[in-house]
Formats: structure tokens, C-alpha cells, sequence
């Protein structure tokens, strides 16, 4: 079993390698919004190697982008600079990245599930302070019934998703998306099978 006392430590392992562990290119369900997203600033928050926000940036988007790994964020940037797109890349950790208020068009997470239930509400306070009136969130992440299923995730019950979490954390945003499904993801080495996911989207008033 991997220690996790040093998670930092662990994915900074696992990003030392030439490949990109989730893939070069966007998350399925991130792509699937394209219509949705609209344009303007973006955020792509625990981007790890940066697929998603290569791909926001290659929209259109003024994009940051923020990873606490040091080797994925150099990847993110060899993806950046191989697509011909820039991308304001951050390494730091979700607590000290700079959250400016009412700053994005777009704020979007896409499995992020590494924050524990206690942490989870601050980490969602931020995600809609950052966002401007009218502005777009979109979250990915494992459904619950992912445990059945070893293509991902972080095994651990009360760190996955369900669509009433979501709602009840953005009360108030008109949903656009909301849907938990399964489906064969082919994101990678590490997101590779069928999986049990939540997808949501929703416009903050």
C-alpha cells in the first residue's frame, strides 16, 4: 500500500516520468462542455499535467492553471509550449494559491478529490469566490460507486462525489449538468477503465 504521510512526495514520484500519466488530452466530460464554457479568464485547479488546462487555453481561455507538483507542473509546461498555447502555470498547493475574488469567467476541477471532507467546504468557498457573477463551474470527479471499481480515485468513501453534495455546496447556481454515470475512461495510465463518475455544471447567479 502507498504511504501517503508525504503526498507531495508520492505524486512528485509518480509525475517524474516522460510520460503523462492522465494523458496529453483533455478530461471527456471537460470537452463534452465546450458549448457551456463561454470565454474569458479560466482557472484549472489541481491541473497536475496540464491536459485540461492546455486544452481551456487552446479555447480561447486566459488560463491559470495550479498543481502542488513541481514535475507536473514542468510537464504542463512542455504540453503548453508543444500545442503553441500559453498557460500562467502555478506550483503550489490549493490553501496558498492566490484565490483573487470574482476573477474568473470559468473555474473548473476536474478529479480533485484528494481533499478531505473537513477541507472540502473551504476549498468549494474559494472555487465560488473566485468565480464573477455569471461565471461557470465544472467539476468531474468519482461517484461513490467508484470503490467498486480499482481505474482510479482516492479509495476512500467520504472523499467522493454525489450530485446532492454539489448541489447543496452551490445553492443558488442554475445547474446546466448534473448526472452521475459510468463510463470506460481512457485518460492515461492511471485513469484507464470503468469507472463511476459525477458530472456537474452550473452558471453562479
Amino acid at each position: 500500500m502507498t504511504d501517503f504521510t508525504d503526498p507531495k512526495a508520492v505524486w512528485n514520484q509518480r509525475f517524474s516520468t516522460p510520460d503523462y500519466l492522465f494523458g496529453e488530452e483533455p478530461n471527456a466530460f471537460l470537452a463534452a462542455q465546450a458549448k457551456r464554457l463561454g470565454h474569458g479568464r479560466a482557472l484549472a485547479l489541481a491541473d497536475g499535467e496540464g491536459r485540461n488546462s492546455v486544452w481551456l487555453a487552446g479555447q480561447g481561455f486566459d488560463v491559470d492553471a495550479f498543481d502542488f507538483s513541481q514535475p507536473a507542473v514542468n510537464k504542463a509546461q512542455q504540453l503548453a509550449q508543444k500545442r503553441g498555447v500559453q498557460v500562467n502555470f502555478h506550483c503550489t498547493d490549493w490553501q496558498s494559491f492566490d484565490w483573487r475574488s470574482q476573477h474568473y469567467d470559468l473555474v473548473a476541477g476536474v478529479f480533485f478529490q484528494f481533499v478531505a471532507p473537513d477541507d472540502r467546504a473551504r476549498l468549494f468557498q474559494k472555487m465560488d469566490n473566485a468565480l464573477k457573477s455569471g461565471g461557470i463551474l465544472v467539476i468531474q470527479g468519482y461517484s461513490k460507486d467508484q470503490l467498486k471499481y480499482n481505474t482510479g480515485g482516492p479509495g476512500k468513501l467520504d472523499h467522493l462525489y454525489d450530485e446532492a453534495m454539489l448541489r447543496q455546496a452551490f445553492s443558488g447556481y442554475a445547474v446546466l449538468v448534473s448526472q452521475t454515470y459510468e463510463a470506460i475512461l481512457e485518460e492515461g495510465s492511471r485513469h484507464k477503465g470503468t469507472s463511476a463518475l459525477v458530472g456537474f455544471v452550473a452558471r453562479k447567479p
